[in-house]
């Protein structure tokens, strides 16, 4: 299945997008070179400061061109750069101010690069394995059809909100072709070949459970790539850029899916309902600040910068299902001292034979007197109070000392242990995330080593 990113409402952005004409707001270089002069109809005024005159040659000459960059043998032209630049804005929400539009052009000429390192790989897998790969124009026309309904608009309502903008439709086409195209090539390649064990679902679960009790978080992220905007210094800057503008009201799922690096900016940065654990700690701190419906201040971690929203907070699940076996020496509930501590002696000397909880019943079926099986899985809850406390405290593939009940002796075996409750996320659900977890890496592999090895000039 191809995806595509969505548009967020368009209205809201429409008439101060290029209220301030890129040139009047002295952009870098690279932009004014190529933007045109004229504003939009009905633009109205810009909430930043007072628009300076455009420089001479802007007005001379507003729609020369110049090459912004020249992938392997691929020119991106500085028009490239202001069509996405205004694309960015458009999709994201985001109102120019001198502050961010440098961040906006960087983030502008890094996606056009991508893609282009992207397009290219995907037309010499074409010709080499000689097969179809990249979109086509009806898929990419069945993208922007499925885009404009989320958006409750036409086909050709969301076509004229993005020329109203001064957005070239070619524009938005090459950037949906190329996220389609990869994205397809990634999941085709990979998603095949790509096997979740148990043992790493069974380990999702395991540290679900253990965290169960703690608060949760439902969240929504933006990441920064630092070794992607050149450095963390360029990383934190961005990041309180793209704050303000948030909080001067762009939505933060449409700022997420053009500006954050992870995997869920597809999803517009949600990540879910989260336990502490699951992030970097430095958000984990964070996140016991917060309240819901606040935005986070830019949190460094050693590889980039997040911007965290907390959508909602509970209060954490003591639901924890556990599955189990046991070995039994039965005993009556008037056994005499001697009777219980024989039994007690079996199962001490059973303990270290047995390896893990396959080899439970085989291994205790070879000593006479004992009896073992599977209990199958419970909540903790429900387990007999001489149960509850080992399975509590045991983690997987661990077995308790001996127990005493009224039936008799028993070691317990913990063989799974998951959150319970409507909450918890399903078997598929957890293989799932984590095979996206996983595929997300896998391009973002993928990308860096198309970069290593193409030659790239920025000028």
């Amino acid at each position: 299945m191809r995806s595509a990113r969505s548009v967020t409402t368009f209205a809201a952005g429409a008439a101060s997008i290029l209220a301030l004409t890129v040139a009047s707001l002295g952009l870098p270089a690279i932009a004014r070179q190529a933007a045109p002069a004229a504003q939009p109809q009905g633009a109205s005024p810009a909430p930043a400061a007072a628009p300076q005159p455009a420089t001479p040659q802007a007005q001379a000459n507003p729609l020369a061109e110049s090459v912004a960059a020249v992938v392997n043998d691929d020119i991106i032209s500085s028009y490239d750069v202001v069509q996405r630049m205004r694309l960015l804005m458009a999709t994201s929400g985001m109102q120019p101010t001198q502050e961010n539009l440098p961040q906006i052009e960087q983030e502008a000429l890094r996606s056009l690069i991508d893609e282009r390192l992207e397009m290219q790989e995907l037309k010499r897998v074409e010709k080499q394995q000689k097969i179809t790969i990249i979109s086509t124009d009806k898929e990419v026309d069945e993208q922007i059809a499925d885009i404009a309904q989320s958006n409750k608009m036409t086909a050709d309502q969301l076509k004229q909100s993005l020329t109203a903008q001064g957005i070239g439709l070619d524009t938005w086409r090459a950037q949906l072709r190329a996220d389609s195209s990869w994205q397809s090539w990634i999941q085709g390649r990979y998603g095949s070949r790509l096997r979740i064990g148990e043992d790493q679902i069974k380990a999702y679960q395991r540290r679900l459970a253990e965290s169960a009790a703690k608060p949760q978080y439902q969240v929504s992220e933006v990441f920064i790539d630092a070794t992607r905007v050149g450095g963390m210094e360029t990383a934190a800057n961005g990041a309180s850029q793209l704050i303000t503008q948030m909080q001067q009201g762009a939505p933060f799922a449409a700022v997420a899916r053009q500006f954050s690096a992870s995997a869920t900016a597809a999803n517009g940065g949600d990540v879910g309902w989260i336990s502490p654990g699951e992030m970097p700690p430095e958000v984990d701190a964070a996140l016991e600040q917060l309240r819901p419906g606040q935005l986070s201040k830019p949190i460094p971690v050693k590889d980039g910068v997040y911007i965290i929203y907390l959508r909602d907070k509970r209060a954490g699940s003591k639901s924890t299902i556990v599955d189990l076996k046991q070995v039994a020496a039965p005993l009556a509930a008037n056994a005499t001292p001697e009777q219980v501590a024989a039994a007690t002696k079996l199962l001490v000397d059973l303990k270290p034979k047995i390896a893990n909880c396959a080899a439970l019943e085989a291994t205790a079926g070879k000593v006479e007197g004992l009896v073992a099986g599977d209990l199958g899985e419970a909540e903790i809850t429900d387990l007999a109070p001489a149960f509850q406390e080992a399975a509590s405290k045991l983690d997987v593939g661990q077995i308790s000392d001996p127990i005493r009940t009224d039936a008799g002796m028993h070691l317990i075996a913990v063989c799974g242990k998951r959150q319970g409750g409507a909450n918890a996320p399903s078997h598929d659900q957890i293989e799932n995330r984590l095979k996206g977890q996983q595929l997300a890496l896998i391009s973002k592999r993928y990308l860096r080593d198309l970069r290593n090895q193409a030659t790239i000039e920025t000028r």
